[in-house]
């Protein structure tokens, strides 16, 4: 590589950060991203990328030769309504980019443009994954069935990390982010007069009982060297202050980072509704998905992920696991890869809001610095 994608990402800065403020201001939501796929493609065949498209996804190659790198950046937005007061703020009621993933877009489309620019010092095939739908939706596993990593020998992606001072490139060897799965349900007991409650089978304390007994799961089950995550985060039951209703709904997420551990919380959830619900004469219904695997990062690939940011000089260091997350596991478990964090803390901007937040906002000089890794990643592993 005769050039340094550190100078050529900061060239092109202003770019970035139009690219960002413009997807911020007009976010869609998972398989909703008709305008962002639009704008990325207009650019990436004016380019010279050849694309494919997978409904609101975008497969775009440049380069030929043996190797094939990819670089991934996701694109939907939340159903959240931003409360911020910056100029770029969305347009669009009750939706925000409040993840990140117009700075993702906009990382990518600016390295996209520099790897163009340097096509004929490519040694190999460079692979854009642009993925609807990282938000619950799986976008990773459609781009996968729809060809993403077909001949692809390495992969990796960014997000912006609240956690880490700006400009800092977080990189984590194994599990980096958790598995995911969600369960709901019900308690089907038996409704009646508020003042009668020793001719129902009362629902509620029953619900109360299963939601203690499942924080003992991790608390009694999980081995304290390991760990997981159970969280009843909705219960809906009754409507008048007198009726003992006749059942309880119920749902929630786990978290995990080794698949038996997943196996065990499920199994464990069953077992207590089986023997709460028993013990007062009531039923249930449960419901159990795995939504996504653990992000677990090849220690080869994070290696070289240290090694290009030590030439390039760019700042990076460790970054803690989180129980959050990512259906880029879906493409590791495929292809070795790293999914790697970029710094955007900035307290003296007020840029402090974690990842979902109405408040949420990125520190924008850092963005170019996102761009020149993926470009870097890039022309070193074609390299060799």
């Amino acid at each position: 590589m005769d050039f340094n994608p550190l100078s050529e990402a900061k060239r092109i800065e202003k770019e970035i950060i139009a690219w960002r403020r413009d997807f911020h201001m007009h976010p869609e939501l998972g398989y909703e991203e008709e305008r962002t796929s639009k704008v990325v493609e207009e650019h990436l065949r004016g380019w010279g990328y050849s694309i494919r498209r997978v409904g609101t996804g975008i497969i775009a190659d440049i380069g030929e030769g043996e190797k094939t790198v990819a670089l991934r950046a996701d694109m939907d937005a939340l159903p959240v309504q931003e409360e911020s007061d910056v100029p770029y703020k969305s347009k669009i009621p009750g939706k925000m980019h409040a993840c990140g993933h117009d700075a993702h877009t906009a990382m990518l489309l600016g390295a996209a443009k520099i790897i163009a620019e340097h096509r004929e010092e490519l040694n190999g095939r460079v692979r854009l994954i642009f993925q609807p739908a990282e938000e619950g939706g799986n976008g990773a596993v459609k781009m996968i069935e729809g060809g993403a990593l077909e001949g692809v020998n390495a992969i990796f992606g960014f997000h912006v990390w609240m956690e880490l001072p700006g400009g800092v490139i977080g990189i984590r060897d194994g599990p980096f982010l958790a598995g995911a799965g969600i369960f709901g349900g019900k308690i089907i007991g038996k409704g009646g007069h508020g003042a009668s409650p020793h001719e129902t089978v009362d629902p509620i304390p029953i619900m109360a009982e299963a939601i203690m007994a499942f924080q003992t799961i991790v608390s009694r089950n999980v081995p304290p060297i390991e760990t997981g995550v159970v969280s009843v985060t909705s219960v809906h039951g009754g409507k008048a202050f007198n009726v003992i209703p006749g059942e309880v709904e119920f749902k929630g997420t786990f978290r995990f980072f080794k698949p038996e551990i997943g196996g065990l919380i499920q199994r464990r959830m069953r077992e207590v509704l089986e023997g709460v619900t028993k013990a007062h004469g009531a039923k249930y219904e449960l419901s159990i998905e795995e939504l996504t695997p653990p992000t677990i990062n090849s220690r080869e690939m994070v290696d070289f992920a240290r090694k290009v940011a030590e030439k390039y000089g760019l700042k990076y260091g460790d970054v803690p696991p989180t129980m959050g997350a990512e259906d880029f596991a879906f493409y590791l478990q495929k292809v070795p890869g790293a999914f790697l964090a970029l710094g955007i803390r900035n307290e003296e901007k007020g840029i402090i809001y974690p990842h979902h937040h109405p408040k949420f906002d990125v520190d924008e000089e850092v963005l170019h610095l996102g761009t020149a890794m993926e470009v870097a990643l890039a022309f070193k592993f074609l390299r060799g």
